[in-house]
């Protein structure tokens, strides 16, 4: 057992080898803490964005797993503010997983401590780290005689979603409550969550990256940042959706592709944004985008209108008419489970029962 007496208690360090981290792109070790990175750290000058970089920082849908018979765990990171965005103060809390069932929810304090109770007997944990703030995980202080393993993970189809803040979904609930999370978690799904808040701009190199990992089932939520900022314009946007989505397909030739149209926005659907789209004329491109390559033999690309995961009639789960609040992140998860169901087929892998359009 790779654990250190540390006063009354077992102290394993954030990078040991008995952890197993999942969901992130590359790992930063540090002699004080371990970061989880949701680009490619050793590569971040080619993705050419700070702002980009500050929120593949955050560790949203990152998992810490390994299995014990510790009855507490008592946990230290090193946690900030990330200047302009958020203040140390908002993190959002860690999930811990039990033998596959969520079982407590802790805060992050100021100082970077969170400390949850377990259930008694050997298991496997899954630390669900937060899916919005600054956080490096430094140490994890167990019960004085406890046991601490290497867990052994069942391979499960690999999904990975590709968004802006809907999807990095910092208002929701907790890390496991997001609606990537509750998705994977309901089919048995190993995520990786490139949910960028402000962020989706179609970047060459996310979809390069996206191009490169292993995946058996992909899910983009495409417009809403190209909406706000201006990215695109008329002439731009739906070449530059059709370049993403047929990058990633260039390393991923038989996986399902879902793309999903912006969820409703009320106040922006016929404003004209900075580059003369209203949100509606945004949906209707990333649809025509997957209609093109559907008519040009891709019928592994399959459309879902945001308008029937989040419509008008769910327009009050928008706190701020814009991002859903926990309640309607577990609405977009119910709507978007079914099609990913449909997608993976009858016996969970990839069949003849596929959804069409």
């Amino acid at each position: 057992m790779a654990t250190t007496p540390h006063g009354n208690e077992n102290l394993l360090r954030a990078d040991d080898d008995l952890l197993t981290w999942e969901g992130a792109i590359e790992l930063e070790h540090t002699p004080q803490w371990t970061r989880a990175w949701r680009i490619q750290h050793s590569r971040r000058e080619l993705y050419a964005s700070t702002e980009l970089e500050l929120r593949a920082a955050m560790p949203a849908g990152v998992r810490v797993a390994f299995g014990t018979d510790t009855t507490t765990i008592r946990g230290r990171a090193v946690v900030g503010d990330v200047e302009g965005y958020a203040s140390a103060g908002e993190i959002s809390p860690v999930d811990v997983v039990v033998d596959g069932g969520l079982v407590a929810s802790s805060p992050v304090t100021s100082d970077g401590r969170f400390d949850v109770d377990l259930p008694a007997g050997e298991k496997t944990l899954e630390l669900w780290l937060p899916q919005f703030g600054d956080f490096r995980l430094a140490s994890l202080e167990l019960d004085t005689d406890a046991r601490v393993w290497r867990a052994e993970r069942a391979a499960r189809p690999r999904l990975i979603t590709y968004g802006s803040s809907i999807t990095q979904c910092r208002a929701a609930a907790s890390p496991t409550r997001t609606w990537p999370a509750l998705v994977a978690r309901e089919l048995g799904l190993d995520l990786t969550c490139l949910g960028y808040g402000g962020q989706c701009h179609l970047d060459p190199m996310v979809a390069r990256m996206i191009r490169d990992r292993p995946a058996d089932v992909i899910i983009t939520c495409l417009g809403i940042n190209v909406y706000g900022s201006g990215t695109f314009n008329r002439r731009s946007f739906l070449p530059a959706v059709i370049g993403l989505l047929s990058t990633i397909r260039d390393g991923h030739p038989n996986v399902p592709i879902l793309v999903i149209t912006p969820i409703i926005s009320p106040a922006r659907e016929h404003t004209v944004s900075a580059t003369g789209m209203t949100l509606a004329q945004i949906r209707e491109e990333v649809a025509r985008a997957a209609q093109v390559l559907r008519e040009h033999g891709d019928d592994d690309v399959h459309l879902l209108n945001g308008l029937d995961v989040v419509g008008a009639e769910q327009a009050h789960v928008l706190d701020d008419g814009l991002h859903p609040n926990a309640e309607g992140y577990a609405g977009m998860a119910a709507a978007i489970a079914p099609v990913v169901r449909k997608l993976l087929g009858p016996d969970g892998r990839f069949g003849t029962d596929r959804l069409l359009g």
